[in-house]
């Protein structure tokens, strides 16, 4: 493993002590975001029922939340440079709670989009990416087991609130459910009250400028010029530039049509088998189960010396596994070829959501990652939007949920196969330009010995 390369923050991050308390409140913030829009999907039957719409119509709940929380990404990047993490993950808690009293009240699909969808999205929008900063600033040379642990709250919620929101309904119906998730998501604001400053040990800086890992392009000024425009205070605009970053940036584009569909459409695939309402639900919990125990496995292996320099391909992996596993699933037999599915599916999953953000972060730097979260998740927004709801349209099209699991694992294998060929380029041209730099500054060594060697000789001709 590299040695810890902290000159792009200014200060030695402690990799430990109360970073582990921020790691476990990262965990229940994390959790939230992504666990509560597919938990939902427990109530979807139900709902669809209630108020009379297509499979499409009500795949827009989850849709238009998720969408929300990328979507104000770049919101909540503002916030956490002014104030810090910890009250943007608190007021992200209270958000959620709110949407979800509100939408306890609903009167129509449409009011379930906005209090739902809108407001719990933009309350997930602060709980994500506060906390997916914060660890970068508490770790460096840990930072890939830090991520993958915290991102492991993710199926633990989910493994927890899919089986809970089945029991909630039967005993409370959809409406008193949400009344009670409500109070239950108000959780998030005693995890952002855990999400303290780190304690910074400034480190003397002997030069102008922060080199961060991925090349010449990304030189940055450590400190911003009083001329600089508002956006180019709060959202770094030349990370358009950067190679690595546009990579990420257009394979994430396309593997998020395909992302989350095929796993908010697993309990209504299962129920339209004729299966029972709590072995449906028993597939998100094999499945987060499945997810929960692979994804400290995955940090700890993106940690290691032998994965870490080249983790960008252990990312690609895992894209093209879960795009295999798609294609796969329409292809297993009754119930139990659906808990295989739930398995294995489990495993991509977790191995792709433990790496989607260290990748990114060991492309940028911690130091410019807030904002290069922010300007993914704005873009992205599109395809997490557009992706259940077009995936429903298939099955309203066609009776037939293979279609759409075709679709989705071709939307996963694509981009995959995008990044191991981008990213064998990029390193390729890398050691390129560091193999460059290292004789650039041997040949500026060699000229500077050379001249003070010649500066010598004049002195001593002087004095002679």
């Amino acid at each position: 493993m590299p040695p810890p390369a902290t000159s792009n923050l200014g200060y030695t991050p402690p990799d430990g002590g109360w970073g582990w308390v921020v790691v476990f409140s990262a965990f229940i913030s994390i959790g939230f975001s992504y666990a509560f829009p597919k938990s939902l999907t427990v109530f979807f039957k139900e709902i669809q029922e209630y108020f009379s719409v297509s499979y499409s119509e009500i795949a827009w709940v989850s849709s238009v939340m998720l969408a929300t929380m990328y979507a104000a990404g770049p919101i909540s990047s503002v916030l956490v440079n002014r104030y810090g993490s910890r009250p943007v993950v608190m007021v992200g808690g209270f958000l959620v709670g709110l949407g979800m009293v509100s939408a306890s009240f609903g009167t129509s699909i449409i009011h379930l989009y906005l209090c739902v969808g809108v407001i719990g999205g933009f309350g997930l929008a602060f709980n994500l990416q506060p906390a997916l900063t914060i660890i970068g600033t508490y770790f460096h040379a840990k930072r890939p087991l830090a991520n993958g642990l915290a991102m492991t709250g993710s199926p633990v919620l989910l493994f927890t609130l899919a089986p809970l929101n089945q029991f909630l309904f039967d005993s409370f119906g959809w409406r008193g459910s949400f009344l009670i998730l409500g109070g239950i998501t108000l959780n998030c604001c005693v995890a952002g009250s855990l999400m303290r400053p780190v304690k910074k040990t400034v480190e003397s800086k002997p030069k102008e400028y922060a080199l961060e890992l991925n090349g010449p392009e990304e030189a940055v000024p450590v400190v911003s010029t009083e001329s600089q425009s508002c956006v180019e205070r709060f959202i770094d605009i030349s990370l358009f530039k950067h190679r690595g970053f546009l990579i990420y940036l257009v394979g994430n584009i396309v593997l998020f049509f395909g992302f989350f569909a095929p796993i908010v459409f697993l309990a209504l695939y299962a129920k339209h088998q004729g299966i029972d309402e709590y072995s449906a639900a028993l597939l998100l919990s094999i499945f987060a189960l499945s997810d929960m125990f692979v994804r400290p496995t995955t940090g700890f292996l993106g940690n290691t010396k032998w994965i870490r320099p080249r983790i960008q391909y252990f990312f690609a992996f895992a894209v093209s596994y879960n795009g295999v596993c798609h294609l796969l699933c329409p292809l297993l037999p009754g119930y139990t070829g659906l808990v295989v599915y739930a398995v294995f599916v489990g495993l991509g999953f977790g191995m792709l959501s433990a790496l989607l953000f260290e990748t990114l972060m060991d492309l940028v730097g911690a130091k410019r990652f807030s904002t290069a979260v922010g300007l993914c998740t704005i873009i992205e927004c599109g395809p997490v939007l557009l992706g259940p709801p077009v995936s429903g349209a298939l099955v309203d099209a066609f009776g037939d949920y293979k279609y759409m699991y075709y679709t989705c694992g071709a939307f996963m294998l694509a981009p995959g196969i995008f990044f191991f060929i981008m990213h064998y380029l990029n390193y390729k041209q890398l050691d390129e330009e560091k193999h460059k730099a290292a004789v650039e500054m041997r040949t500026a060594e060699d000229t500077v010995h050379l001249n003070i060697g010649q500066k010598d000789k004049s002195d001593d001709e002087i004095e002679k």
